[in-house]
Order: structure tokens, then C-alpha cells, then sequence
């Protein structure tokens, strides 16, 4: 089994070339992900927020994630329903928030990583939506350097796009 890092940077480099990414699947088996992953989901908030299970990051250990494989590897694992819960906002109104099993959040963690390796290096270097280490700060930077001739910029939200289950309702308001 290859180490994390290397399985990462091996993917990282296809995504580069523009190579197709192959048995995708199979690399969910590889134990390194799921500790890497980990690593990166126990200090969240959220960690020892249970899902409809009950499960949270306390109950993680290395049996765990080779049984998670095991369901995968042998095409069992079954994704559990998540737990809705409704936060406020600033104006009063609640927004609605799902929160997945443990092993749901483990699992989508080590796709997110495969995926984004693969996907990255292929992102234009102005693009800052749900990227690792960017945000609406280096956007904002990159505009204040780079776009010196821009008189103005229009700037939207996709307001209650996944409200009533339907994505495609979504519409969007100006800001």
C-alpha cells in the first residue's frame, strides 16, 4: 500500500499532465487516506457533533477504518441519513444544516482529498471557491493587484438553492 503522500502526489501529477485518473475506487481501500484524513477532521468543530447515529470521532480507531474498507472493498458500505438541524442567521431567519454519520464525513474526506489532488493542479490560479488555503481574502488581494483597469464588479449569491430539495430552483440576487 502506498503511503498517502505518494499516492497524492502521484494523482497531483496526472491532474497535471491531464491524464485520465483510473481505479479511483480502489484507492478508497488504502488505510493512509482515512489517518491522513482524520488528522485533518478531529480538531473540527463539528467532530464530536453526532449524526442520526450517534457516532462521533471518538469512536475512531484503526479497526474502524479497516472495517470501513472492508464494506468498501466488498461493495457494502451504505451511507447513512444525515441529521438536520436549522442555525440561525443574522436576520433572524434559520439555515438549514445536514450533519453526516462519522464514518460518512471520514469517507467523504478521503474522496475530497483524492479528487482534489487530481482536480487542483488544473484550476485556474484565479479561481477561489472552496479551495484549500483560498477564500474571499486572496480574491479580493488578486483583484486590488491584478484587475487595475475594473471600474466595478458584479457580485452574486445563490440565495435558498437547496431549501425545497430542488438545485435547479435556485436564482440568484445581486448584492
Amino acid at each position: 500500500m502506498q503511503r498517502a503522500e505518494t499516492l497524492q502526489a502521484l494523482i497531483r501529477e496526472r491532474g497535471k499532465q491531464g491524464k485520465p485518473l483510473e481505479r479511483v475506487y480502489r484507492m478508497l481501500f488504502n488505510p493512509e487516506l482515512y489517518l491522513v484524513a482524520y488528522a485533518k477532521l478531529y480538531g473540527n468543530d463539528g467532530a464530536m457533533t453526532p449524526g442520526t447515529d450517534g457516532e462521533t470521532v471518538d469512536g475512531m480507531s484503526l479497526d474502524k477504518i479497516n472495517g470501513i474498507i472492508e464494506q468498501l472493498r466488498h461493495e457494502r458500505y451504505r451511507w447513512s441519513p444525515t441529521r438536520r438541524v436549522y442555525i440561525p442567521k443574522k436576520n433572524g431567519k434559520k439555515r438549514p444544516l445536514s450533519l453526516p454519520s462519522w464514518s460518512d464525513k471520514l469517507v467523504q474526506e478521503v474522496m475530497r482529498m483524492i479528487l482534489a489532488a487530481y482536480y487542483e493542479p488544473q484550476f485556474a490560479d484565479n479561481s477561489h471557491g472552496f479551495r484549500e488555503g483560498r477564500g474571499p481574502h486572496n480574491a479580493l488581494r488578486d483583484i486590488r493587484e491584478t484587475w487595475k483597469g475594473t471600474n466595478w464588479f458584479i457580485e452574486g449569491d445563490s440565495k435558498g438553492c437547496f431549501d425545497n430539495g430542488r438545485p435547479f430552483g435556485c436564482h440568484m440576487t445581486g448584492q
